[in-house]
């Protein structure tokens, strides 16, 4: 049994799961499908190509599904996909992708999205992530596990953040990040790692790894590739070896304050 209110629009062809809530005034589109336990609160607008998993709890005035807004955008087949455990809050917009882009916006499992986030067309976002009120995320954008985007944060088309890292509220940020480092600024360049969040998940063997890393890429005045490329030969770290894996592979760059010779 799921709940419907008599004031929502379900249009033919939506598939909608079970032990579902649709509050009131809020519009299903035919293409949308919504997994069982989740609840779509009043006035919200779902429409498209749209898959929503389980468990998901959508608040008030939420866009999600809307045409992308990108002039290029000529009605192709396009999607959005909305893993299971997410939090998207009130006046959230999300949209799906483009043919330019792979066609696809995709969001993972148990996300907090605050009021006001916006999702362009072709985002991805893993899991376990926290974007914050008015965290605005351009095209193209990929963000890893359990990243933390502050408030009222821009983030330029085609940024890469990797896991465990952080945004600082009120930053612009235009070059990638890589997992476990802490950024902030406008525009934002690295500040240290993420000390907060890899303490709640890591141990101190991981974090010390780490710390000896991030010293040597990006504290030492050393050529950024040539330091990475010597922990890729050296490290026992997984860690270690993702941050720097990340480094070789960024297509952005990384926004660091390079030591004066």
């Amino acid at each position: 049994m799921s709940f419907i209110h008599p004031s929502a629009i379900v249009e033919n062809g939506a598939i909608i799961g079970e032990n579902v809530s649709i509050g009131p005034f809020a519009y299903i589109g035919a293409k949308v499908t919504i997994g069982n336990n989740t609840t779509i609160a009043s006035h919200a607008v779902i429409e498209g190509k749209t898959t929503i998993g389980r468990n998901n709890h959508i608040f008030s005035h939420t866009a999600i599904g809307t045409i992308p807004q990108d002039l290029k955008f000529d009605g192709e087949d396009v999607e959005l996909i909305i893993g299971n455990n997410n939090t998207i809050r009130e006046f959230t917009l999300i949209n799906p992708g483009t043919k330019g882009g792979g066609s696809v916006t995709k969001i993972g499992n148990g996300n907090l999205l605050m009021g006001y986030v916006h999702l362009g067309h072709d985002v991805i976002i893993s899991d376990n992530c926290i974007l914050a009120n008015g965290a605005t995320l351009a095209g193209h954008v990929e963000l890893g596990n359990h990243v933390v985007i502050g408030g009222l944060t821009p983030i330029h088309q085609f940024v890469h953040i990797g896991d465990y890292a952080m945004i600082g509220g009120a930053s612009a940020l235009a070059q990638d990040i890589p997992p476990f480092c802490l950024a902030e600024g406008n525009r934002a360049t690295l500040r240290g790692l993420n000390l907060t969040g890899l303490r709640r998940n890591m141990d101190r063997d991981e974090i010390n790894a780490l710390k000896t890393a991030y010293r040597e890429l990006f504290e030492q005045g050393k050529p950024l590739q040539d330091v990475a490329d010597n922990f890729l030969n050296t490290t026992n770290s997984d860690k270690v070896r993702l941050l720097c894996e990340f480094i070789k592979t960024s297509k952005r760059g990384i926004p660091f304050t390079r030591l004066k010779k």
